[in-house]
């Protein structure tokens, strides 16, 4: 007893937050499944769990051994089914908060995102009390769904229906917003595959000099988290976790070319990407093919909008404030690229 258990342990993020309780010298455990990849973890003094946040009778039973639960697993990206989205993030979600009702676990802390609240080309500054705007209204979208937005709608319908859960069943329930991670270990935000494409000598790459990107390096998201364990808030809270400083996505992959040493590549205009993105989304989506195409509505748009959020409140309450800048985070992101020969 006394431990906390982790769910999505083993993936990007929940591989750091793991890292940074063990070396606070924390009990923690990790909830995994028999197919999971332990590399991010196998260095580390976790008990290993096996289930699945599918399975809500697996969830009770493990978490007998435990009193505080950190649910980070997720499906995470823009292409699939709804209803796997669905089922993960929101039915997952839930499934996590019924195994904490049924063994009186009161503190819990859940990862959503700043997706929510909108990932819309926006001058405002969106923070913790900005209204859910989860979809995105792409180009015939009525129509022709965008994946992007099943990754956004299912994360704004768990977050509001483990409130109304919480709420219903007096649980302290804290939720953790993080912008967009970068380090190392990461491979499917986007910032890999930019460094890839760069260190590849491709000279042209889809983005804008204008757009402002609100990031945060994975080591800092962890602390966040540890911040959010330490306070143990009662109630319900959201928190919104990103850099201080927001800096405009050239000037993101002008360090990571920096700190690589290779040759930044030009940027291309949205009126010349868009069209091949709707195109080999359209492509894919009528031979339903699994693999996700290259470009999609969602990618494309991600890299010429200008999204910013406010951290204040993570500040003031949690007392969280980036540790690392950019580029000292992205340089032990490409040192750690390098060092496993992945660039």
């Amino acid at each position: 007893m006394g431990s906390v258990l982790i769910t999505g342990g083993t993936g990007f993020i929940g591989s750091h937050i793991v890292e940074a309780f063990c070396q606070k010298g924390i009990k923690a455990g990790c909830l995994v499944r028999k197919n999971s990849n332990f590399n991010n973890i196998k260095h580390l003094p976790v008990k290993l769990e096996y289930g699945d946040i599918e399975d809500v009778e697996s969830l009770i039973d493990i978490f007998k051994n435990y009193n505080f639960i950190i649910h980070v697993a997720a499906l995470a990206g823009d292409w699939g089914c709804y209803e796997k989205f669905y089922n993960i993030n929101v039915e997952g979600t839930l499934n996590v908060l019924k195994a904490c009702k049924e063994n009186n676990i009161e503190d819990i802390i859940i990862t959503s995102s700043i997706s929510v609240y909108g990932e819309e080309n926006s001058e405002k500054i969106k923070d913790e009390n900005s209204p859910h705007k989860s979809h995105y209204p792409y180009f015939l979208d009525d129509i022709f769904p965008c994946g992007m937005n099943y990754y956004r709608n299912s994360k704004a319908l768990a977050k509001e229906k483990a409130i109304a859960f919480s709420k219903e069943n007096n649980q302290n329930l804290t939720i953790i917003e993080p912008v967009w991670v970068y380090g190392e270990r990461e491979f499917n935000t986007g910032f890999y595959e930019y460094l890839k494409t760069a260190s590849a000598g491709v000279p042209l790459f889809p983005g804008s000099k204008k757009n402002k990107f609100h990031v945060i390096y994975a080591k800092d998201l962890a602390r966040a988290y540890l911040l959010a364990y330490e306070k143990k808030l009662k109630g319900i809270n959201s928190f919104i976790i990103g850099n201080r400083k927001v800096q405009l996505m050239d000037e993101i992959y002008k360090v990571f070319c920096d700190k690589a040493k290779i040759k930044k590549p030009r940027t291309l205009p949205k009126s010349v990407v868009y069209p091949l993105g709707f195109l080999m989304e359209l492509f894919y989506a009528l031979f339903r093919i699994k693999s996700a195409p290259l470009l999609t509505r969602g990618r494309v748009n991600m890299l010429y909008d200008s999204i910013e959020y406010s951290t204040k409140k993570a500040e003031e309450i949690l007392g969280f404030v980036n540790e690392y800048n950019l580029e000292e985070g992205i340089e032990k992101t490409v040192k750690w690229y390098k060092n496993n020969g992945y660039i």
